[in-house]
């Protein structure tokens, strides 16, 4: 079968025909879907899961055991730091809080609060500080329902008192809606096609085709959470990445369309051939995208499962948009793609064989020839710059993110100052310990002893024996805080050595959030390097059957690791060291949290992959036409450049507005994800492909059997095709 023969054959030619022709039922039916979609998927969408526990570590057994002896245990709390500069026994200091400690006591979601008057134990001996533990009635309350509980303790703040109401239900209560920052994205995309089409017409339908499947690709994502939840940043990511890879793909195929129009095409025939050959790509890219996605199931986790399933329906939907919704728009544009159009100089032709004249050499086309005279200089500077970006990586620290790296701003914080200051740093990081027993008098007095000896710990209380006597428990508190090294130590020291010399080899699990935290990094850490494995396996094999490229595959496969090795480095710069952290919205240095990177790998792959198949596409087509490998590098990027660069300042754009937000988290993956894209659009394709693949001559090509060298498949002639855009 022929190239030309793919462009108006097989089932994508008539998928684009029917849409076409169909295209007021398409729109109507896409427009129909995306709203009922949205009022189910957003009206009775599963709600988010962020139980990043579970498994075989110390920390869920102590869960398990908590959860099944402890009922009482399992409720949320709220925590009341009081700070108070002539002491809490100050008249008007004690009429301010005793007010507050009345509020929240008589909210319908708290239960008893025991007020610091009452105990001792609540306050530091200079008794200028103090807190107390509110317990809410509801596991399930609602951020609003604790809103106006912050809102009460920080306007009572004043006069010599600081009141801070913390906790995880306080914190996520407090932290705004991630806002305008999306459209801040859309809006820079906007941007960048008007300026990349100079028509207001073709830079609006990228724009509603990517948005009308985020839109109903995160409502579906919402209904798949009843069958696999997910926590509640996969939203916020699911929108990152769709809005990325959707405006991308619609923007692939309007410029193969745009192509087909100026070679005389009537807008059907150009529609036909802009879905057979740049959509095919498009397709072949999106699957690699959800591929490496899945790659997320090799990790075992059951929250990031969850992300991998509901960012991938996100972006099969993105898929589907692109080669039925946007030809639809296009059957409905027709020659009026280019209506409302930028003023422009008209461009002189190109020579009859398409070939431009050696005075109209595109920048991209010079810019090679730059490194294809100095390839291996090129190749060596490339590569040095790449492994000094990617170098600190080599430090990275994971941890998840508590009040301490919070904006200062918040309550959540504020509590967090107050009870460090009073109570010490650890205070927010106890350590909960759980063991079996079999009777009401089992005494676990010297296994306290010994952990209250330990270098480290700064205070444990006394054990507890549930109802049932099956099982006790006890708490300790650090002398270091959440995010410090020092705490994942002294875990570690008393796992492996105190708690098995005290206990008598009786089996003391040590969890709480602190160590479940400490458990999922470890846990992340050593399992990162089998979803690597399966990620690159599979795309490799992808890319193999594609390019008819062994050589070819392995230089993708390396060079999406330098750039993904360079974003790793450039975050744990900025975040964990905190080079220009506070001027891109980190609060504080904090450790990268720890879904991030095993989040960005998968995603940063597959992205790279779609550049890779457009590039790579183009510069095998004109090797086979010519058999000359260093022109066909040359024409490749004179033909890619201009729309690879296009869409990657789109992802950029989008990627960078998570900045705006104020999830910590959200902002690593943004920023992270950003810097990737816009290493691999300029040191990766632009330098280092062109001075490999010229190094490498005849051997880019090389791929086992006689046939190697012929394309085997209509499909891969389509894709090649595809990379005319």
């Amino acid at each position: 079968m022929t190239t030309e023969t793919a462009r108006t054959d097989g089932a994508l030619a008539g998928l684009a025909r029917f849409c076409y022709r169909r295209r007021r039922l398409v729109l109507l039916t896409w427009i129909i879907g995306v709203i009922a979609v949205a009022f189910v998927g957003f009206s009775y969408g599963a709600a988010s899961d962020n139980d990043y526990s579970g498994g075989d570590s110390d920390s869920a057994k102590a869960q398990a055991l908590i959860e099944k002896h402890f009922p009482e245990q399992q409720g949320d709390t709220l925590t009341l730091a009081i700070k108070a500069e002539r002491g809490i026994d100050d008249p008007t200091a004690r009429q301010k809080i005793e007010k507050v400690i009345a509020e929240l006591d008589a909210s319908p979601i708290t239960g008893p609060v025991t007020s610091p008057y009452q105990d001792e134990d609540l306050v530091t001996e200079d008794r200028r500080i103090a807190r107390t533990t509110i317990p809410l009635t509801d596991k399930d309350v609602k951020k609003a329902e604790v809103k106006p509980l912050v809102d009460a303790v920080k306007d009572a703040s004043g006069d010599g008192v600081t009141l801070g109401l913390g906790g995880d239900k306080a914190e996520k209560a407090e932290t705004p809606p991630q806002g305008s920052g999306e459209s801040v994205g859309v809006l820079a995309a906007a941007v960048i096609l008007f300026i990349a089409f100079g028509s207001l017409v073709a830079m609006g339908l990228p724009i509603v085709t990517g948005l009308m499947a985020v839109l109903g690709g995160i409502a579906l994502m919402k209904l798949v959470g009843h069958v696999v939840p997910s926590p509640d940043f996969t939203v916020l990511v699911a929108a990152l990445i769709g809005l990325g890879v959707g405006i991308d793909y619609a923007l692939f195929i309007l410029t193969r369309y745009k192509d087909g129009l100026q070679d005389g095409d009537e807008p059907e025939s150009a529609t036909v051939q802009a879905i057979t050959t740049a959509g095919h790509a498009v397709l072949f890219a999106g699957t690699t995208v959800v591929i490496a996605l899945l790659g997320l199931v090799a990790m075992g986790q059951k929250m990031m499962t969850g992300v991998a399933i509901g960012a991938s329906v996100t972006v099969l939907v993105t898929m589907i948009a692109a080669v039925t919704l946007l030809p639809a728009f296009l059957g409905f544009t027709g020659h009026k793609i280019n209506s409302l159009r930028l003023p422009r100089r008209t461009s002189r032709r190109r020579r009859a064989d398409g070939v431009p004249s050696r005075e109209r050499r595109t920048p991209a086309e010079r810019w090679a020839g730059v490194v294809q005279r100095k390839p291996l200089a090129a190749a060596i500077l490339a590569g040095a710059i790449l492994l000094a970006l990617a170098a600190p990586a080599l430090s990275m620290r994971l941890s998840l993110p508590d009040a301490s790296v919070q904006p200062h701003d918040r309550s959540s914080y504020t509590s967090y100052e107050i009870l460090s200051e009073g109570f010490g740093p650890g205070y927010g990081a106890p350590l909960i310990f759980a063991a079996q027993v079999d009777s009401t008098n089992a005494d676990l007095r010297p296994v306290v002893e010994a952990v209250r000896k330990t270098e480290g710990i700064a205070y444990a209380t006394q054990p507890r024996i549930s109802t049932d006597g099956q099982a006790a428990i006890f708490m300790a508190f650090p002398r270091t805080g959440y995010q410090e090294e020092a705490t994942a130590d002294l875990v570690h020291e008393l796992r492996d050595d105190v708690l098995p010399k005290a206990s008598g080899g009786e089996e003391i699990y040590v969890g709480g959030p602190n160590a479940g935290a400490i458990d999922f990094a470890e846990d992340t850490s050593s399992r990162l390097p089998l979803m690597i494995t399966v990620v690159i396996a599979l795309s490799l094999v992808l890319l193999i059957a594609l390019v008819r490229s062994v050589t070819i595959a392995l230089q993708a496969a390396v060079m999406n690791l330098l750039s993904i090795g360079a974003a790793y480095g450039v975050l744990v710069a900025i975040v964990q060291w905190g080079w220009f952290g506070p001027a891109l919205g980190f609060p504080t240095d904090m450790p990268v949290t720890t879904w991030v990177p095993m989040m960005m790998f998968p995603l940063l792959f597959g992205l790279s992959m779609d550049y890779e198949v457009f590039l790579i596409s183009r510069i095998r087509e004109e090797y086979e036409r010519t058999g000359d490998t260093r022109r066909a590098v040359t024409r490749g990027l004179a033909r890619t450049a201009k729309v690879i660069t296009a869409a990657a300042a789109i992802m950029i754009a989008i990627f960078t507005t998570a900045l705006l937000g104020p999830d910590v988290s959200v902002k690593q993956i943004g920023l992270g994800m950003a810097v990737a894209v816009l290493v691999d659009a300029t040191i990766i394709r632009m330098v280092l492909v062109p001075a490999v693949m010229e190094l490498c001559g005849k051997a880019n090509w090389w791929m086992p059997g006689r046939r190697a060298r012929k394309a085997t498949s209509a499909a891969q002639a389509a894709v090649g095709e595809g990379a005319r855009v």
